[in-house]
């Protein structure tokens, strides 16, 4: 993948490799940072694709944007999808769910995808049945730990 070149990301910005698509190449996900140094950044926003990391973690990126956490932040990354984008209501009930956990929910314009920063006390039993109740009202929705090994 090296001979990839990495895209450039806006100031306090970083792009960090997702994944090869089908057609082999590359897909990488611009996330907000603040820069450390020369390849380590601070995450200030979680991802909705790569995974491995959430905001707050400290990275060491390589130059063809693969990375590994060398401090964890104390944030949860959960990712969420369904086949199509996530209806408002769905949106809004994860507002909802992040903020009674003292976190944040974001999604892009289209809401095909979205993520929430939760921190690392949240109680998991209590967070997976909230998360599992959601899920049970969209057809095709689906959550994971975008972090956790």
């Amino acid at each position: 993948m090296s001979h990839y070149p990495l895209p450039s990301a806006p100031e306090g910005h970083v792009s960090l490799f997702v994944d090869l698509s089908p057609s082999g190449e590359p897909v990488f996900e611009v996330l907000p940072a603040a820069r450390l140094d020369d390849d380590r950044y601070e995450l200030l926003g979680s991802p909705g694709l790569a995974l491995g990391c959430a905001a707050g973690d400290i990275i060491r990126r390589s130059p063809d944007g693969r990375f590994v956490v060398e401090l964890k932040g104390g944030k949860y990354c959960v990712q969420t999808a369904a086949m199509g984008p996530l209806p408002d209501a769905g949106l809004q009930a994860l507002s909802n769910l992040a903020q009674r956990f003292n976190g944040i929910a974001e999604w892009p314009l289209d809401g095909r995808f979205a993520v929430l920063t939760l921190p690392e006390s949240t109680s998991l039993p209590e967070m997976e049945s909230a998360l599992d109740a959601w899920a049970k009202t969209i057809p095709d929705a689906q959550w994971w730990f975008g972090n956790q090994e």
